[in-house]
């Protein structure tokens, strides 16, 4: 029987090979062998051009709780696989792993490492499961929030998915991410006492239910929160009876006490036609500052279109469509050994070679730069290079990894380096920011590509290219295995 008075424990959360795995590297005296292994993603989802980073916080609080519990070496001892002596390296498991990421709110690309991890070759594999599922996730919902808050033209978007979303945690850190990617708020309340994030709401259907009446519905709420009436004016028929009514109430019950109505929310029907209708009835009663809210399924390309349409409209509340990426639900960033190092520091580059070219990894122990425009301050391109490079400060050509006839000579620039370090020999050396700096973060990023990056179909590529240093490492690799 599970005791659910135990704080929960996440260090199982691994795939069962991670395990095996780790008990075979044990006793083959490979324990303590250094590897360098890339988390990294090869697609943008939704046909996207930009991903924007998130998670880092809950991955490091796994990092930082690391260990393996009484219960779980029984646990383990059970299985009936795993040596005894293994089981008594658990017991005293220390986290001792250097770990590179991107700070939550960088944009990221296909290709590029996200979070790098070098250290002992138990403990950097073992990391595989937590860092794949807490990054995935949130960077997924992230990025999708960011693409309809943009096409919501300023806009305010809120989060209304969490009784769409898998799971309690999807519920949660999905409204996180959100807020990461621009949402104003989220109708979780737990999210707002767990981070901050701004809880958001006024009623539902069943409250207009409650009573004999719409009429008499609106006029309860209405002296229950005077200054803050926003009324669902779709329960039964919006035109005729919701925004009249809603109107009446603003007349009798808000206005009278010194307060000035907030606003309609309509959550079904032609979101453009009755939006247009009743922008005029509530112009047309003096309530030209009363705000109209939408609802129900939206995404970036139904609020697009309707907007496109004339919908007259203030702000969106996007549920299934955003907490569970409905049109795109898979973030493919994969964790990959990319090299070996021996005790004296020399490097051994490693490479997965695959028939489909996408899974070919990149190998070698890496630094991500990426370019602006010293002019514009936009983004010129990204370069991954290994970790001992330069970069020069005047001219810098870059290629295509594939099609290498292409290139470009990228000038007037400064190169910044993408990655921080997070971890020091298992010692935590990063600063967490808040989630509004992280928040912030990921605003002014957007602001550093050019529109024609994010616009939803056929974006512009950008570049990211590998250095020549880098590409050569890569390409003798393969050559190296007759595949060139």
């Amino acid at each position: 029987m599970v005791n659910y008075n135990v704080k929960k424990n996440y260090t199982l959360l691994v795939d069962f090979y991670e395990l095996t795995m780790a008990n075979g590297f044990f006793k083959e005296g490979l324990r303590d062998k250094t590897v360098i292994f890339d988390m990294f993603f090869r697609e943008v989802p939704d046909n996207g051009e930009y991903t924007i980073v998130a998670g880092l916080e809950q991955l490091i609080e796994y990092m930082e709780n690391l260990h393996f519990s009484e219960e779980d070496i029984d646990f383990l001892r059970e299985k009936g696989i795993f040596d005894e002596e293994f089981l008594s390296y658990l017991k005293d498991f220390e986290f001792k792993c250097d770990v590179w990421a991107m700070p939550e709110g960088t944009l990221a690309f296909p290709g590029e490492p996200l979070l790098i991890v070098r250290g002992p070759a138990i403990q950097a594999q073992m990391l595989e499961t937590m860092v794949l599922l807490t990054i995935n996730h949130q960077s997924m919902i992230a990025t999708k929030a960011s693409r309809i808050v943009k096409q919501a033209k300023g806009r305010p978007v809120v989060e209304f998915g969490s009784r769409r979303a898998q799971g309690y945690s999807a519920a949660n850190l999905g409204a996180r991410a959100a807020y990461i990617g621009g949402c104003a708020g989220t109708a979780n309340t737990l999210t707002d006492k767990m981070f901050g994030v701004p809880a958001l709401g006024t009623m539902a259907h069943s409250w207009v239910q409650m009573f004999d009446t719409e009429l008499e519905a609106f006029r309860a709420f209405a002296r229950v929160y005077p200054d803050n009436c926003l009324l669902l004016v779709d329960t039964y028929d919006t035109l005729k009876e919701g925004v009249p009514n809603a109107i009446k109430v603003f007349d009798e019950e808000v206005v009278p006490r010194g307060f000035r109505p907030k606003g309609i929310r309509i959550d079904s029907g032609d979101i453009t036609y009755i939006s247009n209708k009743a922008r005029k009835m509530l112009d047309d009663a003096g309530y030209e500052d009363v705000k109209i809210m939408a609802s129900n399924s939206l995404d970036e390309y139904t609020i697009r279109t309707i907007l496109h349409q004339g919908a007259k409209l203030d702000s969106f509340g996007v549920g299934e469509r955003l907490i569970t990426s409905k049109s795109s639900p898979v973030f493919g960033g994969v964790y990959k050994l990319v090299a070996t190092e021996d005790e004296k520091g020399n490097i051994t580059p490693k490479i997965k070679i695959s028939e489909n070219v996408a899974k070919i990894t990149t190998p070698g122990f890496k630094e991500l730069y990426r370019f602006y425009e010293n002019e514009t301050g936009k983004a010129m391109g990204d370069v991954i290079a290994l970790r001992d490079e330069e970069i020069p400060k005047d001219n810098y050509e870059v290629f295509h990894p594939i099609y290498t006839w292409k290139r470009k000579t990228l000038t007037d620039y400064t190169a910044k380096k993408v990655l921080v370090q997070i971890y020091n020999k298992g010692e935590l050396v990063y600063k967490m920011p808040s989630l509004d700096e992280i928040r912030a973060r990921a605003d002014a990023e957007l602001d550093t590509l050019w529109e024609e990056t994010k616009r939803l179909d056929n974006p512009n590529e950008y570049i990211v290219d590998l250095s020549e240093k880098l590409w050569k490492l890569k390409d003798d690799l393969l050559k190296k295995h007759g595949k060139n």
